[in-house]
């Protein structure tokens, strides 16, 4: 089974190397940063000149870019190269209703989609350990769940196309708000002595631990916010958990108070910062 892999970025760059190293057949790859391809290449990924090259070469092909509009061009790019027998997925995190838009256009050229968006950050991402989250046919994630274990070792199939996008919306909304809490809480305590590492301690003692807090304490103190997950997705990320909401008829109070500290922090000039320096949102809103 030939694989085809599109988008080398933060997180698909460490994901291709996953597959080419535990892979038994080729792997192609394409990122339209030609570096990248190169760097891939050096791994051991055969490059392609373009995602349609890539397309026709693959039995699966996987995707891995940033934005709804990213992933409409690559699929819309490759119809040409797919067919019956083929299976594509969309690893990237964008709106579910695009996703499943995606998901009837290769079904009609008779291949199989699956939406398969990953959590967890860029040392997951090297380890080969994201949690990954599967919409599609339970059909056609059989077929290629072997696949999404080599980048992953959580790795869970949530029923319809979708379904692994609304899920990862899920999380990551909730992550945000986690995130805030944490904000504001460490800036108390901080306005009251307590730095940052005695406050992840203290709060490791009880009800309040979180991963957040326990992965990000250290980044916190050295106001280190080198990215592993950026700013600017995840405001994207927090816009479409408002706008499913709104289509829901739901209303979040919380996640709208998280989704503003994001557009804060997009007007000051972090979107290609960690999210952690979303902490400078909220110490900037101390008196």
């Amino acid at each position: 089974m030939k694989i085809g892999f599109i988008g080398l970025g933060i997180m698909g760059e460490s994901m291709c190397e996953n597959i080419v190293r535990k892979h038994d057949d080729d792997v192609f790859c394409f990122d339209t940063v030609s570096a990248r391809v190169e760097k891939l290449a050096g791994a051991g990924a055969l490059p392609c000149k373009d995602n349609l090259e890539l397309a026709h070469k693959s039995d699966v092909i996987i995707s891995m870019v940033p934005k709804s509009e990213h992933s409409r061009a690559v699929y819309t790019q490759i119809l040409g190269g797919l067919g019956p027998g083929k299976i594509c997925i969309d690893m990237s995190t964008i709106d579910p209703g695009v996703s499943v838009e995606i998901s009837r256009m290769v079904k009609e050229t008779g291949a199989e989609f699956i939406d398969a968006p990953v959590v967890k950050s860029k040392p997951a991402a090297v380890a080969g350990k994201l949690g990954i989250y599967a919409g599609g046919e339970e059909s056609a994630f059989k077929k290629i769940e072997f696949i999404l274990r080599y980048m992953g070792e959580n790795v869970i199939y949530l029923g319809k196309n979708g379904s692994g996008l609304i899920m990862k919306i899920c999380h990551n909304a909730l992550v945000s708000q986690i995130q805030n809490g944490v904000n504001e809480t460490a800036t108390l305590a901080a306005a009251n002595g307590i730095d940052i590492l005695t406050f992840a301690k203290a709060i490791s003692y009880g009800g309040g631990q979180n991963f957040y807090l326990d992965s990000k304490k250290e980044v916190l103190s050295k106001n280190d916010f080198t990215t592993a997950f950026s700013v600017e997705n995840m405001n994207k990320d927090t816009h479409i958990c408002m706008s499913l909401a709104e289509q829901c008829g739901l209303e979040m109070p919380g996640q709208a108070n998280a989704t503003r500290v994001y557009e804060k922090a997009m007007e000051a000039g972090y979107g290609k910062e960690d999210f952690s320096a979303t902490i400078k949102i909220v110490r900037a809103q101390k008196s």
